[in-house]
């Protein structure tokens, strides 16, 4: 009988062998392969839409990367523009050989940058009157001027103001600060 009890537990178990082997595989529907296309089409759009995000992202950073570039460029020529002085020898407004080759770049500056303008300030050192000293800074800043105009510059983008004796570079009281104070300085507007 055991051989028997035997017999039908190795039958039972070859019949579930057999019952679970034979499960019916998934079979796809037309239904199945086409939502598959739909949701990789989905991915791959989704894949060109953020690389023309990481690319039109790419492309601003460096249109303002160059912005940002030309204004420095800008703003450092614009400094050294009105940094840089013109000195006048002693009781004259006579332009020296020095002055002349500042103005000359100055106007070159001005000939490219042509929506600049520009308040061209004449000083002079405390000696002698503040009247007088007012009249030699309107010289000074016209002399400057008339050499940009002559180069071609528009008069309407010039204008000009004498400070005197009010506004020194150097305080002091001697040659070397009188020096620094005869000068013309140029203010962009």
């Amino acid at each position: 009988m055991r051989s028997k009890v035997w017999v039908g537990m190795v039958l039972l178990m070859v019949a579930l062998l057999m019952i679970s082997g034979c499960a019916k595989k998934a079979v796809r529907t037309d239904g199945d392969v086409s939502q598959a296309g739909q949701d990789a089409a989905a991915l791959e759009a989704e894949k060109a839409r953020r690389a023309a995000e990481i690319e039109a992202a790419r492309l601003a950073a460096e249109r303002d990367a160059k912005r940002l570039a030309e204004e420095a460029r800008l703003r450092e020529a614009r400094n050294q523009f009105m940094n840089e002085h013109i000195y006048f020898e002693f009781d004259s407004a006579a332009l020296t050989p020095t002055a002349v080759s500042v103005l000359k770049e100055k106007g070159a500056w001005l000939d490219k940058e042509r929506a600049v303008n520009v308040l061209i300030e004449g000083h002079c050192d405390e000696r002698g009157t503040n009247e007088y000293n007012l009249a030699l800074g309107e010289r000074r800043a016209q002399s400057a001027k008339a050499f940009l105009v002559d180069m071609g510059i528009s008069p309407s983008r010039l204008s000009t103001v004498s400070y005197g004796e009010e506004r020194p570079l150097d305080p002091g009281q001697n040659e070397a600060a009188w020096a620094k104070n005869r000068r013309a300085q140029f203010v962009v507007e």
